[in-house]
């Protein structure tokens, strides 16, 4: 492996916390290390996350680098592929890793061409074979996966399909050193400036870190019955989406969409609201642990692949279940 055999791991992070998403790349990037033979560097990027950088080595890096800046504080191509060289130069990584966010796929994707890299996209598994890193992904809606190698004498750059790698439990009896990296940027180095971020209502959390998710189908029947899914997804403490079918009547916005061309999330409770589990929606929630379905169609797709389904009227079965839900809490 000409540019080594370190496993550079890229984490995400927002409002001084890492992303429950960065975590899954510590199981894929371990496993490569042990492969390769290699160390498994990690890369916290963030504004105000040295404290949460040094339990890192916990979770099974060998190394810990933090680029801590004010700029760093939204993410950015710009911000975030600067940071990412100065890695390269100080690690020279065989493979780079991140979790296939939206913001994963743009800076990696990016990287990629500006260095003339591979970059293998949504993968669900990884492994070396010789001098290749293969690497299994889906298509075709996630009917069919394929498997794509590229080889390892130049770095490879590749996104991780949410929920394909389960993040693992931290080990307080490891640790490992941890390196600032020095950074700093000049007027117009990042040429996107965010001026803020803002939920929208009833969005108690974001869906690719939400431990509870509660999605909204085409089956609510009417844009006013998606105040259900909010009240539900308050009551829970989860994160309110939607399936794509939603957003194409209108109903909610788009970046609440989770499916093939929304947003990929692996919460631990899915509860979808009216969602019959068409392909194009189950392909980004798959990776769930606990799959709850409520519809009044007995035969939708969704319950073949629910650990509970509540086969009725929603909205009869919605409004007891928040009901109890908060006696429960009450109590």
């Amino acid at each position: 492996m000409a540019d080594g055999s370190t496993i550079l791991i890229v984490l995400e992070s927002h409002e001084g916390t890492l992303r429950n998403t960065a975590f899954e790349s510590f199981a894929a990037g371990r496993e490569l290390a042990e492969a390769t033979g290699g160390e498994l560097v990690a890369l916290a990027i963030g504004s105000g996350i040295s404290d949460a950088a040094g339990e890192l080595g916990s979770y099974g890096a060998d190394r810990v680098l933090v680029a801590d800046a004010p700029e760093l504080s939204a993410i950015t191509v710009d911000g975030y592929s600067a940071v990412i060289d100065k890695a390269i130069e100080q690690v020279s990584p065989g493979v780079i890793l991140t979790a296939g966010t939206t913001a994963g796929r743009d800076v990696l994707s990016f990287l990629a061409g500006r260095h003339e890299l591979a970059h293998l996209p949504d993968c669900t598994q990884l492994r070396v074979d010789g001098s290749e890193l293969l690497a299994r992904r889906p298509v075709y809606g996630n009917k069919m996966m394929t498997e794509v190698r590229s080889s390892l004498d130049k770095c490879v750059l590749a996104t991780l399909h949410t929920g394909a790698f389960k993040a693992p439990e931290p080990d307080s009896s490891k640790s490992a050193p941890v390196e600032s990296l020095d950074v700093s940027f000049a007027d117009g180095d990042i040429r996107v400036t965010i001026t803020g971020l803002e939920s929208s209502a009833g969005q108690a959390a974001d869906l690719t870190s939400a431990d509870i998710v509660v999605i909204g189908g085409r089956g609510l029947g009417s844009e006013e019955n998606y105040k259900l899914v909010q009240d539900l997804a308050e009551a829970l403490g989860g994160a309110a989406g939607a399936t794509r079918a939603v957003t194409d009547l209108g109903w909610r916005p788009h970046y609440e969409q989770v499916g093939q061309t929304g947003q990929k999330i692996a919460p631990k409770l899915y509860l979808g609201v009216g969602v019959s589990g068409a392909v194009q929606h189950t392909v980004g929630m798959v990776g769930s642990e606990n799959i709850t379905a409520i519809n009044r169609d007995s035969a939708a797709p969704i319950f073949k692949m629910a650990d509970f389904g509540l086969v009725g009227d929603l909205e009869e079965i919605v409004p007891k279940l928040i009901e109890r839900i908060k006696a429960k809490k009450g109590s």
